[in-house]
């Protein structure tokens, strides 16, 4: 709470962060809506192959807009993005609502979806993009630990906001109007920012947009060769990728485990109940990453720290959620949420501090395509290995496998890139270094 503090005492800072917690409120609404409506409808019973497509459908837009989301950021007001993103979404909305009336869950439907969530692939890279322009460098750490954090608690406010008014008017409708709202006061608040306050930093000699668009190919590749001379952001996009993929591959067999193994078909207001909990537990964990994962990397190196981080994942993934108990995934959840986030944490702060402003919006969209792609393969992959029960030891043990190797492997991949690039990111941020580090972070 100091570290927040801290943080509001900053006019521009609290305007930004007044956007990101009014927009991922709404978020939180209209997944509950989309829950709601697909997930547990008496009409519905889906399997692992159909959450991996509700994944691929929610995610795989955010990779395909990636790359147009860079050069659009890197060229246009970052303010005026968070803007017109909030309103379109609005728009997009009372689509989706106007489907759900007509009683279409078809490829109508899936489209609107996709268009709505495509669309949050803007929001949530300028808002990445443009934090370092209203914060001081040595305070980014704790940017990065209370920003995305707080926008997570909010969207889990959100699924409460939304669960209630559900519950009150039993009404699909009326809670994705209550979304339409609160996207719309989100547009109207990211107003109070100057059109040029996050950025970017232009020099004048940036190829305009239509030539910039017809050159994405060449942007991306550009942005690797630029963090391929940056091994520890480089290595952070690497580490977020397997994060993503293991984390991702235990949320499909949670869903699982709540709709089809631990309740039965009659039982949706149960399962719907336990599952919120289960998540309730694992937004806790992302809230205590913040509050705990500035002191971490004052006492460590971030690559330290996301090595042990993976480390724990490891462990909690075999114990306690191996006993398939529901106490299990609240306590497993909270803590897996605990090591997910503060890896997160970690590796925004090596992507924002190791990559030029110039880059950082394409860069950031490279970090988008790697974090979802990696949930919507763990989906596939759960949709065919993972019983529509969700309970698979030879799954948790690819789980827990899966995080230890990484953690080794970063952890080695990491030092030496500390040794190539003479001691890690300016600042010692992400160095070996530990006292250059406490001083770069205050």
């Amino acid at each position: 709470m100091r570290d927040l503090r801290t943080l509001l005492r900053r006019r521009d800072f609290r305007r930004l962060f007044a956007v990101r917690l009014t927009s991922q409120c709404g978020d939180g609404v209209f997944q509950v809506a989309l829950a709601s409506y697909v997930l547990f409808s008496p009409e519905r019973a889906p399997d692992a192959a159909a959450i991996a497509g509700l994944f691929a459908v929610s995610l795989l837009p955010y990779s395909i807009l990636g790359p147009f989301t860079g050069v659009l950021l890197d060229r246009w007001s970052r303010r005026q993005i968070l803007f017109g993103a909030n309103l379109t979404r609005a728009a997009l909305v009372i689509g989706v609502g106007a489907i759900v009336a007509a009683g279409n869950a078809g490829v109508l439907f899936y489209l609107a979806v996709l268009l709505t969530l495509g669309v949050n692939r803007f929001l949530l890279s300028g808002l990445s993009a443009g934090l370092p322009h209203v914060v001081e460098r040595d305070e980014l750490v704790m940017a990065n630990a209370v920003t995305p954090t707080s926008g997570t608690a909010f969207f889990l406010i959100g699924g409460g906001i939304g669960a209630g008014v559900k519950l009150l008017v039993d009404s699909d409708l009326v809670v994705l109007g209550l979304t339409v709202v609160i996207y719309t006061a989100a547009a109207l608040l990211a107003l109070r920012l100057r059109r040029d306050q996050l950025g970017p930093d232009l020099n004048g000699d940036e190829p305009g947009i239509t030539e910039a668009l017809r050159t994405i190919a060449t942007g991306l590749v550009e942005g690797g060769r630029h963090l391929r001379a940056r091994p520890q952001p480089a290595l952070g996009l690497a580490a977020i990728g397997s994060l993503r993929f293991f984390f991702g591959l235990m949320t499909v067999a949670m869903i699982l485990l709540y709709r089809n193994y631990f309740y039965g078909p009659g039982q949706l207001d149960e399962a719907f109940g336990g599952l919120a909990i289960a998540t309730g537990a694992v937004g806790a964990g992302l809230f205590v990453a913040a509050l705990v994962t500035p002191w971490g990397t004052r006492v460590m190196a971030l690559r330290q720290w996301i090595t042990v981080l993976f480390a724990a994942a490891a462990v909690v993934s075999a114990v306690p959620i191996g006993l398939y108990t529901q106490p299990a995934m609240v306590v497993g959840g909270f803590l897996t949420g605990f090591c997910a986030q503060g890896i997160k944490i970690s590796v925004d702060t090596l992507v924002q501090t190791g990559v030029d402003d110039v880059y950082r919006g394409r860069v950031f969209s490279l970090y988008d395509m790697i974090f979802n792609v990696g949930q919507v393969s763990a989906a596939a992959l759960g949709a065919a290995v993972l019983p529509d029960s969700g309970k698979s030891y030879p799954v948790l043990a690819l789980i827990v496998v899966g995080f230890a190797i990484t953690a080794v492997v970063y952890s080695r991949a990491s030092q030496r890139g500390d040794r190539l690039n003479g001691g890690g990111l300016p600042g010692g941020i992400g160095a070996g270094d530990q006292t250059d580090e406490r001083t770069q972070q205050g």
